[in-house]
């Protein structure tokens, strides 16, 4: 029935000529470009999409296609330039997806893709060794020796850590690690003084004191970890977190992008998605093509003055 309505839509808005034919949409497997190995949030997320879409859809079929390597850069280049016919999609992820267009790195920008929309979010925070005398922000800010992880340049976690370097007037030993398992290892060896990271990757630890969150980088305090203040209650005006949106490559025509983002939208209203989400850990953070891609073009203007500032 959603079919047929959908595509009877399409047939007065003069949209139904041509090759590229909603109602005849899909017709082979569509593939999910995922800019990180298996297994990580990023994965997990396309996996669920895919498999209560397919529930959810008849005929749509996906198979994923993990490209990781230069902080998503290349899945990212991977989407944009594959053919714009609906039948490859993939998952981006920020900053990343920014910060690669404001150094001058990707031979992308965010008018390469069509944005469908973004699903979930992992929110950026300070985590300490469980012993560290490190109690507040405060605290933080008075040590310019301080040896801070962060998860690679231009990431979340360097961005969030240099605006607040910037924010506190202090200079850290900034320590870009290879992953989230090197990053938490550290804090968790003792290693390190600080990390900025993200909640999936510590709030197991900081539940069971074996690391502590000094602080949410969110306007207002986590249900998830309700103990934890944020950077803005200790007067430190340093928000950050990591989105994970959908896009297909521009060009793709106009039925076939509205079907895609149709599809995106209906999943992520499912009860089914949200339960599976949860148990994932995934947080989400659902917004439309347009009010995502207003996020990204913010987002892509605030990433260059830190670029300007101190360019990576």
């Amino acid at each position: 029935m959603l079919k047929h309505t959908f595509a009877a839509g399409l047939a007065v808005l003069g949209l139904a000529a041509g090759p590229a034919l909603a109602q005849d949409y899909p017709t082979k497997s569509i593939e999910i470009i995922v800019p990180s190995s298996a297994g990580g949030s990023t994965d997990t997320t396309a996996r669920i999409f895919a498999e209560i879409a397919e529930k959810k859809f008849d005929g749509f079929n996906f198979v994923i296609n993990n490209i990781k390597g230069s902080g998503g850069q290349k899945g990212f280049e991977a989407i944009a330039r594959a053919k714009p016919d609906g039948y490859t999609i993939g998952m981006v992820f920020t900053p990343q997806l920014v910060a690669h267009i404001v150094s001058g790195r990707a031979s992308y920008t965010l008018d390469s893709f069509h944005i469908m929309g973004n699903m979930g979010e992992d929110p950026a925070l300070v985590a300490v060794p469980k012993d560290s005398p490190i109690e507040t922000l405060d605290d933080l800010a008075k040590g310019d020796d301080l040896t801070v992880a962060v998860n690679g340049i231009g990431s979340d976690d360097f961005i969030a850590a240099k605006n607040f370097e910037d924010a506190a007037g202090v200079s850290f030993n900034l320590l870009p690690t290879k992953g989230s398992t090197e990053q938490k290892s550290a804090i968790l060896g003792g290693h390190v003084d600080a990390s900025f990271m993200n909640l999936t990757q510590i709030i197991g630890q900081h539940k069971s004191d074996d690391a502590r969150i000094i602080a949410m980088l969110t306007r207002d305090r986590s249900d998830l970890v309700p103990d934890v203040p944020t950077g803005v209650e200790q007067g430190y005006d340093v928000l950050m977190t990591a989105t994970r949106g959908f896009v297909a490559p521009a060009g793709v025509p106009d039925d076939i992008a509205a079907r895609l983002d149709e599809v995106l939208a209906d999943v992520m209203a499912d009860p089914e998605f949200t339960q599976k989400a949860e148990a994932s850990s995934i947080y989400l953070l659902p917004m439309s093509g347009p009010d995502y891609l207003a996020y990204l073009e913010t987002l892509q203007a605030d990433t260059q003055k830190v670029f300007d500032a101190a360019p990576w």
